[in-house]
């Protein structure tokens, strides 16, 4: 039984052989159409590497900083402030920390902001909105639907609320291309390390480098703006008050030197010639111990908003020239021939087995 088993076995072994040799023979008889199909599909792949236009790669990695992270002499200084009564702002909260940067990195709010921004370019203006058109080809089709591409041209002087419906389709349209065709990716490799990254990839050298670095900035303005905003009125109001109980203090000193001017040499026992004089130091006594407190207070508040600012510290930036991914020249001569010679190859075996079939 085992004899047998092998025997077949080898005789299996062998037509295998057989047949693959047969096949080689065959292919080997057609060499002439197989190298000239792979001579065609080397000359495709680099006509291909010749007029594809290389993506340039722009990209933007910041850190975030951690409220729970900060000094404990500051926190110490800020929470004996609050238990004494005094509201000098703080932290925000995690409202955009983490995933949620992200989100607001992702978000039409910020996103339509920087398409809207302007760069200059050889002394000329340039609205990212409009490169986008081009670079996607949007242009091209809209310009079929409506009379002229020269309705759907944006200006950076001209304020959102004041487009047309057409003009914001046109702004959603290009939101849309950014993520469909993996123009504008955010990215936290590690959520234990709170470093983002921002990247940029098209066609244009200007656009990656421009508009990843005006997303950072609007988002990082908006950001520490959101973040910020309660310490920032606390620190106006105080500064408020303490200038003006800083005027009044001035007044009363004032007061007091005019009053000593008017009462010079007059009888001393006369107390209410002193009454004027003895009210203005009441008010500057007064006034001094407030202006003492105030200030105590702004720079308790001036320190909370500095705990706040900066929230984004830039790590790398994009640097011309920026990187370029392009297939090469040699590399796509060699993938093109390939393809063409097992193409070829493929079609003239499946004819073959397909004569077989039918004879």
């Amino acid at each position: 039984m085992q004899n047998q088993e092998s025997v077949t076995d080898e005789i299996s072994l062998k037509e295998l052989i057989e047949k693959v040799i047969e096949v080689l023979k065959f292919l080997r008889s057609k060499w002439l159409i197989i190298a000239f199909t792979g001579i065609i599909g080397g000359g495709i792949g680099l006509g291909y590497a010749l007029l594809k236009k290389p993506v340039y790669k722009a990209v933007i990695t910041f850190a975030l900083e951690d409220d729970k992270q900060s000094g404990g002499g500051l926190s110490s200084a800020l929470g004996l402030a609050s238990s004494l009564g005094f509201d000098l702002g703080g932290s925000a909260g995690g409202a955009f920390s983490g995933a949620n940067l992200i989100e607001l990195m992702k978000s039409k709010k910020m996103v339509l902001k920087t398409l809207l921004s302007a760069y200059e370019v050889n002394n000329k203006e340039q609205v990212l909105a409009n490169d986008l058109l081009q670079l996607t080809r949007l242009d091209k089709k809209l310009e079929k639907k409506s009379k002229g591409v020269k309705a759907f041209i944006f200006q950076s002087n001209i304020p959102q609320d004041n487009f047309t419906q057409e003009q914001d389709s046109v702004l959603f349209l290009l939101y849309e291309e950014l993520f469909e065709n993996r123009i504008l990716t955010v990215t936290q490799k590690d959520k234990k390390v709170s470093i983002i990254t921002v990247e940029v990839n098209s066609k244009s050298e200007s656009f990656s480098k421009f508009f990843a670095e005006n997303l950072v900035k609007n988002v990082s303005e908006f950001y520490i703006e959101t973040k910020s905003k309660k310490a920032k009125n606390n620190v106006a109001i105080l500064q408020k008050q303490a200038d003006s109980v800083r005027n009044e203090l001035n007044q009363a000193i004032t007061g007091i030197a005019v009053v000593s001017d008017n009462t010079f040499n007059l009888n001393p026992a006369l107390n209410v010639n002193r009454v004027p004089s003895t009210k203005r130091q009441v008010d500057v006594q007064a006034n001094t111990a407030i202006l003492t407190q105030l200030v105590t207070n702004l720079e308790l508040a001036k320190v909370a908003l500095m705990k706040e600012t900066p929230l984004i510290q830039l790590i790398d930036q994009p640097i011309l020239p920026l990187k370029k991914d392009k297939l090469g020249k040699l590399k796509s001569l060699l993938l093109g021939g390939f393809l063409g010679v097992f193409l070829s190859a493929l079609y003239v075996l499946a004819r073959r087995f397909f004569i077989n079939l039918m004879d």
